[in-house]
């Protein structure tokens, strides 16, 4: 599971891939999320780790290519289920309140 800092760069490239043609330069990132440096090489690499981008020269985030541009679905938390509600006919509203 992605942690939200790196969910958050994941979107930052992949919506600026798509919107600019070219990925953002690391300082470009930087400004982007406003973190530091180090942050930033920090959530690629755990983004390369979790396979969700391939980046080998790293020398370049031109040389980035992401494999998967969301979150995987299995990976997401399971939202608790609300309690079910007591259904009321349409006058009650008129007739309670």
């Amino acid at each position: 599971m992605l942690t939200d800092y790196q969910r958050k760069v994941l979107r930052i490239l992949y919506n600026y891939k798509s919107g600019r043609r070219r990925f953002p330069t690391v300082h470009e990132l930087t400004v982007k999320t406003g973190k530091y440096k180090p942050d930033v090489m920090a959530a690629l690499d755990a983004l390369v780790s979790a396979n969700y981008i391939q980046w080998e020269d790293k020398s370049d985030t031109a040389n980035i290519v992401i494999l998967e541009g969301w979150e995987r679905e299995t990976e997401k938390p399971k939202l608790p289920k609300a309690p079910p509600q007591v259904q009321q006919n349409d006058l009650s509203y008129w007739t309670e309140y």
